[in-house]
């Protein structure tokens, strides 16, 4: 009866090959993954604005005219890890932008004084708003990268 030498394990090649495939996956996932936990950082923003939103909106259906800023009473200031201020005149239309703190969401990624804001959209004599979101600049805020906005503001 012969002996058979049986192959025990991986040859270096194999491991090198599966070490070269993990390193390209690697490669592509990281900077989806860093855009994706931006994109979810987004959402306290959204908040933001969403409240000021709503605010807008009544005092508009109510009134038939945009607040002030100190008759929207909206807090201007929140300062917290990822938003840094909430812009609105009423000069402008009723438009509500919010900016970014840059090191809240991942240093290097978003810039300084970026942000990104909501339109109120009205129909000839009506008092309801649709709100536009988007990356245009608004009160002094400059715009946030598209790939980086909340989806509904992606458009």
């Amino acid at each position: 009866m012969k002996m058979q030498n049986v192959q025990k394990g991986f040859t270096l090649i194999e491991l090198m090959i599966v070490i070269a495939i993990v390193g390209i996956l690697a490669a592509i996932a990281l900077p989806a993954y860093q855009d994706y936990t931006v994109r979810a950082k987004m959402a306290e923003p959204m908040g933001f604005l969403a409240e000021a939103k709503t605010t807008l909106s009544e005092f508009y259906a109510t009134q038939g005219a945009f607040p002030t800023a100190e008759q929207a009473g909206l807090n201007t200031n929140p300062n917290t890890q990822i938003v840094a201020s909430i812009k609105y005149t009423a000069s402008d239309n009723g438009r509500v932008g919010v900016t970014i703190q840059p090191a809240g969401i991942v240093p290097g990624v978003v810039a300084a004084g970026r942000g990104f804001s909501l339109s109120p959209v009205t129909a000839t004599g009506s008092l309801t708003l649709q709100w536009v979101c988007g990356g245009s600049a608004a009160n002094g805020v400059t715009n946030i990268p598209a790939k980086y906005l909340p989806s509904t503001c992606r458009g």
